[in-house]
């Protein structure tokens, strides 16, 4: 079929890139163990790391959920591309040219992802080309009226739209791209006068994705004659979906997962003011409240599965601020990471913060941060009025619940304490009142979040996992020593990986499993090595081997490796010549001594069995 990447371009472009790289850009890996790296899984919520890159393999593989496959499937999964799309991205990143079967070798023209990057990438370069031209001094004046210069406008990509009706969509067209990528990409709109450009006359920030690529836009008006809204942003898109992204993540991630914080704040004004001022950590939501796919990204990048990390939240002063505090705090308990509210002095946000105190006062303003649930506690007595008995007591019900669900156990009977404090109430009854709500919680039915009609989905199949595997010293002898033959089979040597799959084995699943090693044991040195296993492997238990082959090894250091997977197989060898020296012995005792031939023969054949234990361990 014309336009199909060369299948030697598709194995190049794998062989030079490496997993944990790209994976790394989505997910907070660490180390565990030689060769195997592990993280919060993207695929599913989960509290602690069951997900695992091995690079040398170059699989990844979650232990919870089962998701598996290579860098290819990662990309398709992560960022729903195509597998020609995910070669061409990774090829680029590589800098390896392509080679198409067929169409003269050239790559394919068709409208896809690929083609819509490409669409934001060229508007960035346009709008930020723009911002030096004469009809943007207001954007110009704007920025510097803020604090930040050309250097600043060019670190962080800011642009300028022009206030015209098709500029924009003139220079994309001459760049090649057609009227139903731009459409599709969110640059252009139709209108009773045809196509015309979305973002006019305005200030402009690309909107980028985890990776860096940009992916949207968000724009700020500056005219008075422009009747739109403060903000416009690009709309949901093929690969722009505002739930989903915050901006600045593409610059803070490595000091997000490095410094175990992140700081939320309200604007892109508000991003650019603290990386300048020192806090690299600072993102923002691109037109959108803060939500549970937000907290999905940040618990990946941060590594949130320790309860060491920091979410810093900074609101605005004001009613929209308050209720942006109410609904994050409703969402804090999917943190394990501790949450704080960071609220500057006279209600200056971080932009403006800097501006009129500098960058010394952005970095305090995140020092100062206070406890979320502290500052819930307190927007909470604020409306009410202490100074009366219904006041307190309506204040203590509201409260309550907030304090009952502090996760730390040590700092629940200070907050409780606290609390008595604030309104002036006796700590008993206050303690009744937080208990209470707590035995509430727990007891409180669980939310069927199903909507009207809606059946309840049938389970998917299920995977056969190692955790179905049985306990016992036998069974772990034979599990350990697969494992070692699947992930470092040149190490263990082809030789005694070739002795190891003919040996008996007492699990029957596990059987299956040597007897997909040994038919694709030829191809033990390629680098598709895993693959060929899994292919040769019945499809109910292809999870079990990609698990054999993901899972940690006990030893840390390579040199420990080599030793250990070489041994534990020998372990499994020599397991089965005892089996056939205890079967030996008992045919000898049975044997009839008369029958010369068949006792000498019995004899011959111990003889070879102890000579092949000691050759084993000798080599």
């Amino acid at each position: 079929m014309a336009g199909l990447i060369r299948q030697g371009d598709i194995e190049e472009v794998k062989a030079r890139t490496n997993i944990a790289d790209i994976v790394s850009d989505y997910v907070s890996l660490k180390s565990a163990g030689v060769g195997s790296m592990k993280g919060l899984c993207p695929f599913h919520d989960e509290r602690s790391p069951s997900f695992h890159v091995r690079p040398q393999v170059g699989f990844y593989h979650c232990f919870g959920c089962g998701e598996s496959g290579d860098v290819y499937s990662f990309l398709q999964k992560m960022d729903h591309v195509s597998f020609s799309e995910a070669v061409e991205r990774l090829a680029g990143r590589a800098g390896i040219e392509l080679h198409y079967e067929g169409n003269d070798g050239a790559a394919p023209d068709h409208t896809n992802r690929a083609r819509l990057y490409a669409a934001n990438q060229a508007a960035a370069e346009f709008f930020v080309e723009q911002l030096g031209s004469p009809g943007a001094q207001v954007g110009r004046n704007f920025l510097g009226e803020r604090g930040f210069d050309a250097q600043a406008a060019e670190r962080f990509g800011v642009g300028f739209a022009p206030k015209s009706w098709d500029e924009l969509t003139k220079h994309l067209r001459g760049r090649g791209f057609s009227t139903e990528e731009l459409t599709l990409s969110g640059l252009v709109s139709a209108g009773d006068r045809g196509i015309y450009d979305r973002f006019r006359g305005r200030l402009v920030w690309p909107i980028r994705d985890i990776t860096g690529q940009t992916i949207g836009f968000g724009a700020r008006k500056l005219l008075d004659d422009d009747k739109g809204p403060k903000y416009l942003n690009t709309p949901e898109t093929p690969v722009y979906h505002k739930a989903q992204v915050l901006y600045g993540l593409d610059l803070a991630k490595r000091d997000i997962s490095r410094n175990h914080q992140v700081v939320v704040v309200e604007g892109y004004t508000d991003v650019m003011a603290c990386h300048l001022a020192g806090v690299t950590t600072a993102v923002a939501t691109c037109g959108t409240s803060f939500g549970v796919d937000h907290i999905k990204v940040l618990r990946r990048v941060l590594g949130d599965d320790s309860g060491v990390g920091e979410v810093v939240f900074t609101f605005d002063p004001d009613a929209a601020g308050q209720k942006a505090a109410v609904r994050a705090f409703a969402e804090e308990a999917r943190f394990s990471a501790q949450t704080f509210v960071a609220v500057a002095p006279e209600g200056l946000d971080p932009c403006d913060l800097r501006l009129h105190r500098g960058d010394d006062a952005v970095r305090r303003l995140v020092d100062s941060k206070k406890p979320m649930f502290e500052f819930m506690i307190r927007q909470l007595l604020a409306q009410y009025n202490l100074d009366t008995v219904e006041g307190r007591v309506s204040a203590l019900r509201a409260a309550a619940p907030v304090v009952s669900d502090i996760r730390d156990p040590s700092l629940k009977p200070g907050y409780t304490h606290e609390l008595s404090r604030m309104l002036g109430m006796e700590l008993g009854e206050v303690s009744r009142a937080v208990s209470q709500a707590q035995a509430r919680a727990r007891t409180a039915p669980t939310a069927d979040t199903r909507r009207p009609g809606e059946v309840e989905a049938a389970p998917a199949e299920r995977l056969f996992s190692l955790a179905d595997l049985p306990a016992d010293p036998v069974t772990r002898i034979e599990r350990d020593a697969l494992m070692a033959m699947l992930q470092h089979p040149t190490l263990v040597g082809v030789d005694l990986v070739q002795r190891a799959v003919s040996t008996g084995m007492t699990n029957t699943t596990l059987a299956v499993v040597r007897d997909a090693l040994a038919a694709a044991l030829p191809h033990a040195a390629a680098p598709d090595w895993l693959v060929r296993v899994v292919g040769e492997t019945p499809a109910p238990l292809a999870n079990l081997v990609t698990e054999l082959a993901m899972a940690p090894l006990p030893e840390r250091t390579e040199r420990e490796v080599t030793r250990y997977v070489r041994d534990i197989t020998i372990v499994l060898v020599e397991k089965d010549l005892l089996r056939q020296k205890a079967e030996l012995l008992g045919r000898l005792q049975r044997a009839d001594a008369t029958n010369r031939e068949v006792y000498v023969a019995i004899q011959r054949e111990l003889v070879r069995v102890e000579a092949e234990r000691r050759n084993l361990r000798a080599e």
